[in-house]
C-alpha cells in the first residue's frame, strides 16, 4: 500500500482537557526507570470493527476521555526540569492533542496490504523539542476507515509510560466510555522503584546495564516491521516439539527461541564460527515479580532488561528445543535481587542528584520483550473487543526488536511483531520454520497471505 501517506487524511485537530482542574502547582517527578527510556517513544494502535454512526459517538469518546483524564493528571501535563535537573511533569491541565483522520480504504484491506512502517500514519507524533513546556507528550489519533472499521492510535514519550501503563490508561478510557467502573486505577508512586540505602552493584545485572550505557550507537539502517499471529493450535504444536528437552517451556520461550534463531538466519553475514557468541536481550515487566508487587496501574516504567547468550554452534546443533530451554533457564533464574541491583546501578550514576543521560535500552543487540500480560483485548468499545492491537517502539536501532504480544484468540494464541533491518525482515517472512506454523501475517505488504475472521 505505497500510497498510505495520502490515504490517511487528517481532517481535524483539537485538545481535550480533564473535567476537573488539577490543584495549582502540582507536579509529578519521573522515576529513575522513566529517565532511562528517554531515547524511545511508544505507539499503540487499537483496531475495531466499528463505525461511528454520527457525531454523538465522537462526542462520547471526547467526553469519556475528559472524564478518565481526571484520574491521570500527568497525562495532560507538560515536561519541565526540576531543581535537580531531572524531568518532572507540571500537572497544568494543558491537555491531550487529538487528531481525527479518514483512511481511504477498508479495515481489512489496510491490515492485509499496508506495510508495518505505514501504520505509523495512524499514530500522530512530534519529537520532543528543546523546550517541551508547550509540547504534548500524549497524543491520540482517531482514524475512520471506509465501511465498518476504526483505529485509535495512542502515542507517548516512553519516559512517561511503558506498554503496560499506556494500555491500562487506554483500557480505563474504554471502561469510562462504556460507563463501567475503572478496574485498574492509576497508582502514582515514582519512589516505588528507586535505589536502596545499601546498594548492590556487584552483579551481572548491574554489569549489563553498565555495558548498555556505554555501547556505541550502531550505524543507521532502514528498519521494517512484520506482524505474525499464531493460533493456539500452532503454539501447542511448538510446545509439543520441545516437550522432551524443555517440559516447562512457555509460549514466550518457544516464540523467543523461534524468532531469535530465525533472525540469525535472516542475516546476510557469513556463517558464524561455532564458538562465536550470540546474544539476546530480554525485556520483562517486573510489576508483579517483586516481593511486594506493584499494582497493575503503577504509572510509569517498570521494565527490566537482561542478557542470554550461547555459542553459535550449540544453537545450530540443538535447534529450537535447545534455544527454548536456554530462554526458559534464563527466565527461571531471574530473581528480585537482579531487578534491584540494576536499579541500584542506575541510581549510582547520578551526579549532583541528576540522572545520567538516557541510553538506548532497545538495542544495540537483538531485543525480545515479553508483553503477553497486556490487557490489550480488554479495551472494548461497546461490546466489541479490538480485532487487532499493534505496538511500536520508537528509535529502535541495531539488530532489532521482537515483541511477543497477546492475541484476540483466547488461550495460547500469540501475536509477534518483529522490527529488523529491512533486508532481514524480508528474509524472516520467508523462513520455513515460521511459515510451518501457518501464521496469519498482518501489515506485511501486499505480497504476503492474509486472513482475518470478523
Amino acid at each position: 500500500m505505497s500510497g498510505a501517506k495520502t490515504i490517511v487524511e487528517v481532517c481535524s485537530k483539537l485538545t481535550v482537557v480533564s473535567d476537573t482542574p488539577t490543584r495549582p502547582g502540582k507536579t509529578f517527578s519521573l522515576s529513575l526507570l522513566d529517565h532511562t527510556m528517554g531515547l524511545h517513544t511508544l505507539h499503540i494502535v487499537f483496531y475495531y470493527r466499528h463505525k461511528w454512526s454520527n457525531s454523538d459517538d465522537l462526542g462520547r469518546l471526547r467526553e469519556s476521555l475528559a472524564d478518565v483524564l481526571n484520574y491521570y493528571p500527568p497525562i495532560t501535563g507538560r515536561f519541565q526540569k526540576g531543581e535537580d535537573g531531572n524531568w518532572v511533569v507540571a500537572c497544568n491541565d494543558a491537555g491531550v492533542r487529538i487528531l481525527k483522520s479518514n483512511v481511504h480504504t477498508t479495515l481489512d484491506d489496510w491490515l492485509k496490504s499496508a506495510e508495518g512502517s505505514e501504520e505509523r500514519d495512524l499514530t500522530v507524533w512530534e519529537d520532543m523539542p528543546e523546550d517541551p513546556t508547550l509540547w504534548s507528550p500524549f497524543r491520540i489519533q482517531l482514524n475512520e476507515f471506509e465501511g465498518e472499521g476504526m483505529a485509535i492510535g495512542l502515542s507517548c514519550s516512553h519516559m512517561h509510560a511503558d506498554p503496560t501503563c499506556a494500555t491500562i490508561f487506554f483500557k480505563s478510557w474504554t471502561e469510562t466510555y462504556r460507563r463501567d467502573a475503572i478496574k485498574h486505577s492509576p497508582f502514582f508512586h515514582p519512589p516505588g522503584l528507586r535505589g536502596r540505602p545499601s546498594p548492590n552493584t556487584n552483579t551481572e545485572s548491574a554489569k549489563y546495564y553498565a555495558a548498555k550505557s556505554k555501547a556505541e550507537p550502531p550505524s543507521p539502517v532502514k528498519m521494517s516491521t512484520a506482524t505474525f499471529r499464531f493460533s493456539e493450535a500452532a503454539i501447542q504444536k511448538c510446545l509439543s516439539e520441545v516437550q522432551n528437552q524443555c517440559p516447562d517451556a512457555t509460549p514466550f520461550d518457544v516464540l523467543a527461541a523461534l524468532f531469535w534463531t530465525s533472525a540469525v538466519r535472516a542475516k546476510t553475514a557469513p556463517e558464524a564460527i561455532p564458538e562465536q557468541k550470540r546474544s539476546l536481550s530480554i525485556c520483562i515487566d517486573i510489576r508483579k515479580l517483586m516481593h511486594a508487587p506493584l499494582p497493575h496501574g503503577y504509572f510509569g516504567n517498570a521494565l527490566y532488561f537482561s542478557l542470554v547468550s550461547s555459542e553459535a554452534g550449540k544453537m545450530d546443533e540443538g535447534g529450537l528445543a535447545y534455544v527454548a530451554g536456554l530462554v526458559r533457564s534464563h527466565m527461571s533464574s531471574l530473581k528480585e535481587e537482579d531487578f534491584w541491583s540494576a536499579i541500584d546501578w542506575i541510581e549510582s550514576q547520578k551526579e549532583g542528584g541528576k540522572f545520567a543521560p538516557a541510553w538506548r535500552m532497545y538495542g544495540p543487540e537483538l531485543t525480545c520483550a515479553n508483553m503477553e500480560h497486556l490487557f490489550s483485548y480488554s479495551a472494548m468499545l461497546e461490546e466489541l473487543k479490538p480485532v487487532h492491537v499493534s505496538y511500536h517502539i520508537g528509535n529502535v536501532e541495531g539488530e532489532g526488536l521482537i515483541l511477543v504480544l497477546p492475541s484476540p484468540e483466547e488461550g495460547l494464541g500469540r501475536t509477534v511483531m518483529v522490527t529488523l533491518p529491512e533486508d532481514q525482515t524480508v528474509q524472516l517472512c520467508k523462513d520455513p520454520a515460521i511459515l510451518s506454523l501457518q501464521p496469519t501475517m498482518l501489515l506485511c505488504g501486499k505480497s504476503n497471505s492474509f486472513s482475518l475472521s470478523s
